[in-house]
């Protein structure tokens, strides 16, 4: 197809253009940046420009950007070698967090969420009491299934009233909602460039200038001895191309909101049994769960696709077997709509006409399900 609607930035942002041209500059550059030479130095001197970009989007000092190759090593890394005594993690935590913790080799503890996908500070208080110390507790910033919004600083005050560590998954909250990690008080925050415009295969785990962090990656002692191996010199530079401009232009989220906005305004006129997932909640501004009773999410993918038009399942396939989506289970949703549900996200390509063509071929999928 030759010009497919692109709605599923959640999944990968689209690379922007003066990423690309960075990106390809810097593979012109030879040299390692642990080189003491020139052209090692030339390398470094990159790498370390790159770091004050992706520490400003972050809200947090450069020194204390340890470079990795993706928000799903950055989140392995900190459940792994923070040095926690135990874990607790919200019930809707993306399976990178989940898979960290399962092998983790210390007690994890589950924080529920509320109908609206938003994790209860009362369990959590009653987890932390519990929970053998120090405890890492660990909360997405923004989910990437919904987008609910989760209240992070009330979340680190707790924490700390126990004294705890608090990490949080900002893989999809960067470039979509601010972020300042000193002021919250984290101790931990992981981030993803390809979400943000970036190039694929590259992330970063922000810390708090004390907290611990034991390398899950040793060798070479790059990144202050944090995460062995040669930096990947072109990644980080688009990386920080990426982190740059999104924090530009974060105004860009009041537009894009505009259009969800108005997308769900449209189906919800065209039908009564239709449902927002999380529609309560503080949510990212891109982002729309809609789950259509009696249609599997899969089935909905494989419509719009036909369409033209690129969005994601609120289910997930492993093995050849469908299940449905944990995060929606968690919510207390059943079956019918969990199954059913497909993840609608926006970004700074998304236009007018592309929310009238997937309104369209809503309608059109609703229309022949319910025999009208």
């Amino acid at each position: 197809m030759k010009n497919p609607i692109y709605m599923d930035y959640n999944a990968t942002c689209p690379a922007r253009p003066a990423v690309i041209e960075a990106v390809s500059s810097a593979m012109a550059t030879v040299g390692n940046p642990s080189s003491v030479h020139a052209q090692g130095r030339k390398a470094r001197a990159l790498v370390e420009e790159a770091r004050v970009k992706v520490a400003a989007l972050a809200g947090a000092r450069a020194r204390d950007v340890v470079f990795c190759s993706g928000g799903t090593e950055a989140a392995n890394a900190v459940l792994r070698g923070a040095g926690a005594a135990s874990l607790i993690i919200s019930a809707i935590e993306h399976d990178s967090v989940r898979a960290a913790a399962d092998v983790a080799n210390v007690p994890v503890f589950i924080l529920p969420v509320d109908e609206s996908g938003v994790v209860s500070l009362s369990r959590l208080g009653e987890l932390l009491a519990d929970a053998p110390a120090p405890a890492l507790v660990s909360v997405m910033y923004a989910n990437n299934e919904m987008g609910a919004v989760q209240p992070i600083a009330s979340i680190v005050e707790l924490a700390k009233e126990h004294g705890a560590m608090v990490h949080s998954d900002a893989v999809q909250a960067a470039g979509k909602i601010p972020l300042d990690m000193a002021a919250l008080g984290l101790d931990y925050m992981t981030l993803s460039a390809h979400k943000i415009g970036g190039p694929q295969g590259v992330g970063a785990v922000v810390l708090s200038p004390l907290a611990p962090l034991k390398a899950l990656l040793v060798g070479g002692g790059q990144e202050l001895g944090r995460r062995s191996g040669t930096e990947n010199v072109a990644g980080v530079v688009g990386f920080g191309v990426a982190a740059i401009e999104a924090l530009e232009h974060l105004a860009d989220s009041e537009s894009i909101e505009e259009l969800r906005d108005s997308l769900e305004v449209q189906l919800r006129g065209h039908a009564n049994d239709m449902v927002i997932v999380g529609g309560k909640a503080e949510r990212l501004p891109n982002t729309s769960c809609i789950a259509l009773p009696g249609v599997k999410g899969e089935t909905q993918v494989m419509h719009f696709d036909l369409a033209g038009i690129c969005v994601s399942s609120g289910s997930a396939c492993s093995s050849g077997k469908v299940k449905s989506s944990h995060v929606l289970n968690a919510m207390g949703y059943a079956p019918e709509i969990a199954e059913a549900s497909i993840r609608v996200s926006l970004g700074r390509e998304t236009t007018e006409t592309d929310i009238a063509a997937f309104v369209k071929a809503w309608k059109t999928l609703y229309d022949r399900t319910r025999g009208e």
